[in-house]
């Protein structure tokens, strides 16, 4: 995965916590605005004078209700046009300041039997009236107060109040966003870690592999469909040149099996042996090129085979070939019989072109070695000039030599791996300057 993919989780997290906060700031911006329109507009002057009453409203030395004219009340009186008050307590003391409009002189002595009372709206005034209860040194007491101009923006006052309802929302709902996203994420993309998976199990030559679409949420499914169409015309593609590729290598082998006739026929000589091993070459290539494509269809049934006997007919086999390439040949097996479930004519092939590999490879001298263990290894060594560290892999690539000018097709050692695979094993291979040994694991 690239370094600059963005999580999801990270990123509908912080997503989704940035749009809540926004549509939460919205709502109670909206509902500032909305009560700052149906409130009393003496909110904001209610809010500072409760605030400063407070610590004004004390008693005198005879016990008497006194409002003490503190800075915080001098900066209300000096910033409030037409400030008026009214502050009375339960046991019928009353204190005023400023000019009370007519209409409301009569209701200073009741002042005290309201909680809260927001006053306008009579048909024969326009002033403006409000009664707050304030808690102070002298216990609690009732203001009505009012202005005759002026008004101040109650929206920030509102903001300050809303907060017990928008502060626990957040503090409460973030953290839950980030704890639950995760896993909601989690749970919504199982089905398509699970496709991941198997995308990533799907193999070159994994023919009719395809991914399901009903585990992945309806969103990513698209992407999937496009994915198995890429994967159906693929397989199509790949049909066409296999089967291009086994019609022309039958095809070959009759002018090959032509051609290594008539030159039998010609008169001994230099000519003949080159153009005898010519040919030799081109049918062996073409039986390899056969063998690939044939393997790759991997129609033959399994049945219970005998490795020992299978690496014991290919160094019979091709001990004449080794042993004119200059080599000496040797088989060691610690088992009399060593049974597993295969193809035999595909593991034949397989232990066949590794000991051909040796033949190839080797430096036309040494000894080359085929061994097989109890526990089921085939292994084919020599003491050849051996392979070098960054092309030990590439060797089982199809169509690739060490040596550009080498014989072969570059065929041997990938279809060998094919094969292995197709039995559910695997190809060893360990080269230094002492020589190259590859073992198959099945």
């Amino acid at each position: 995965m690239s370094e600059g993919n963005t999580s999801l989780r990270w990123k509908l997290s912080w997503q989704l916590s940035v749009t809540f906060v926004a549509i939460v700031a919205l709502l109670i911006v909206g509902l500032a605005f909305y009560g700052a329109t149906v409130l009393s507009p003496n909110l904001v002057l209610e809010k500072k004078v409760s605030l400063a009453m407070e610590d004004a409203i004390v008693l005198d030395s005879q016990g008497r209700l006194e409002i003490r004219d503190t800075p915080g009340l001098r900066s209300i009186k000096s910033q409030t046009e037409g400030l008026w008050y009214v502050v009375a307590t339960a046991r019928g003391e009353m204190v005023s300041y400023g000019q009370i409009p007519a209409s409301y002189a009569d209701l200073a002595p009741f002042v005290y039997r309201f909680h809260e009372a927001d006053i306008r709206g009579a048909a024969d005034t326009s002033e403006i009236a409000s009664i707050e209860t304030v808690y102070s040194a002298v216990g609690e007491v009732r203001i009505m107060l009012g202005k005759t101009s002026g008004t101040d923006w109650a929206v920030p006052v509102l903001l300050v109040e809303l907060k017990p309802i928008y502060l626990p929302l957040l503090g409460l709902t973030l953290p839950a966003i980030f704890l639950a996203v995760p896993r909601i994420v989690q749970r919504s993309l199982s089905g398509v870690n699970d496709v991941a998976r198997r995308a990533a199990a799907i193999e070159p030559r994994s023919r009719g592999a395809r991914l399901p679409t009903k585990t992945v949420p309806r969103e990513v499914a698209p992407l999937i469909v496009a994915f198995n169409g890429a994967l159906e015309r693929l397989d199509a593609e790949f049909q066409k040149r296999q089967r291009f590729l086994v019609d022309a290598a039958h095809e070959l082998r009759t002018p090959i099996a032509i051609m290594q006739i008539r030159i039998e026929g010609m008169a001994e000589g230099q000519d003949r042996q080159r153009l005898l091993k010519d040919v030799a070459r081109l049918g062996g290539t073409a039986e390899q090129l056969l063998d690939f494509e044939r393997n790759d269809l991997n129609e033959d049934p399994f049945e219970t085979i005998d490795l020992v006997d299978i690496a014991r007919m290919a160094v019979a086999d091709l001990a004449p070939l080794a042993i004119a390439a200059g080599y000496e040949i040797s088989f060691h097996s610690d088992a009399d019989k060593l049974e597993r479930q295969g193809s035999p004519s595909a593991m034949t092939r397989a232990v066949s072109n590794l000991v051909r590999n040796a033949i190839d490879h080797a430096g036309n001298a040494g000894m080359i070695s085929i061994s097989v263990s109890a526990d089921g290894h085939v292994e084919v060594a020599d003491q050849g000039p051996g392979i070098p560290f960054d092309q030990r892999e590439l060797v089982f690539e199809p169509f690739y030599r060490v040596t550009p000018r080498s014989t072969g097709a570059g065929l041997g050692l990938s279809l060998v791996r094919q094969i292995v695979t197709n039995h559910g094993g695997q190809v060893l291979l360990d080269s230094g300057t002492a020589g190259t040994k590859l073992t198959i694991q099945i």
